[in-house]
């Protein structure tokens, strides 16, 4: 009997668990962004309560050098709604989003960005958009509030993207997307990965539709990439994609099973 009543407090236990589980998680990558951190938490969550599923908010602190993990660390132990992850040093972009993705409870994913450029009013849009069979949605910034230099240096790259991986991606870089969890797991990690997602995730046989979403200017902090960066620093990431596309041998029909 005492075993039994364990038992029973052992599987209420997993049931409350359970029951408590994100069915969505929102992943930022952080780095030095301490101005934004609280604006940025508080407009996801007046942002979330518009949508029905359960939710999580990991910021992912790629060694930031200033207070966002410290303020981080604070807007997580008022809610408990959010955590935290703080890489050992700076990684990179890429390797902060797919961290989250290996850590993330949900079994839907956003990403979006901590400079408060991407907006979280479109979240619940953009999951409304998702559970319409799509495995991932991914935003077009309209009317976009950057430099012009900025601006020319954006389209140029995603131009060249598109032209060497045979795609139609009218705005790769926009960071705002929900991914399904399960095929983001199987995307291939490599430093530069987050300008190709669209394409990766196609690999996999995802279904990917666009939607447009606003875009705001940056008022606190500065940009941590530059022109060249977008232009011609993804240049090797680009052949190595474009290696994987013509090597894939995802989706093979079975013509008959014994």
């Amino acid at each position: 009997m005492r075993g039994m009543r364990e038992n029973t407090g052992e599987n209420r236990a997993k049931e409350a668990r359970s029951l408590d589980r994100a069915e969505v998680s929102l992943i930022v990558p952080v780095y030095n962004e301490e101005g934004n951190i609280a604006p940025l938490t508080a407009e996801i969550k007046a942002a979330m309560e518009r949508q029905p599923r359960p939710w999580e908010l990991i910021f992912v602190d790629d060694g930031s050098g200033d207070q966002s993990l410290v303020r981080i660390k604070a807007e997580a132990a008022a809610d408990k709604r959010l955590r935290y992850l703080a890489l050992a040093e700076n990684s990179g972009q890429s390797a902060a989003l797919f961290t989250g993705f290996m850590e993330a409870e949900g079994t839907i994913l956003v990403t979006l960005d901590a400079d408060l450029q991407n907006d979280p009013e479109d979240i619940p849009r953009l999951l409304d958009l998702f559970g319409r069979d799509n495995d991932m949605v991914i935003g077009v910034r309209r009317r976009r509030q950057d430099s012009v230099v900025k601006k020319i240096s954006s389209r140029f790259a995603n131009a060249v993207r598109n032209r060497l991986t045979s795609e139609d991606v009218s705005d790769t870089g926009c960071s705002l997307k929900v991914i399904r969890a399960s095929m983001a797991r199987r995307l291939p990690a490599f430093r530069g990965m987050h300008r190709f997602l669209p394409t990766l995730m196609k690999l996999l046989g995802a279904k990917v539709a666009e939607s447009p979403v606003n875009h705001r200017p940056r008022v606190r902090g500065i940009s941590k990439y530059g022109v060249w960066d977008r232009a011609f620093s993804g240049f090797y990431d680009l052949l190595a994609v474009r290696w994987m596309q013509k090597r894939n041998i995802h989706g093979c029909k079975i013509r008959e099973r014994g």
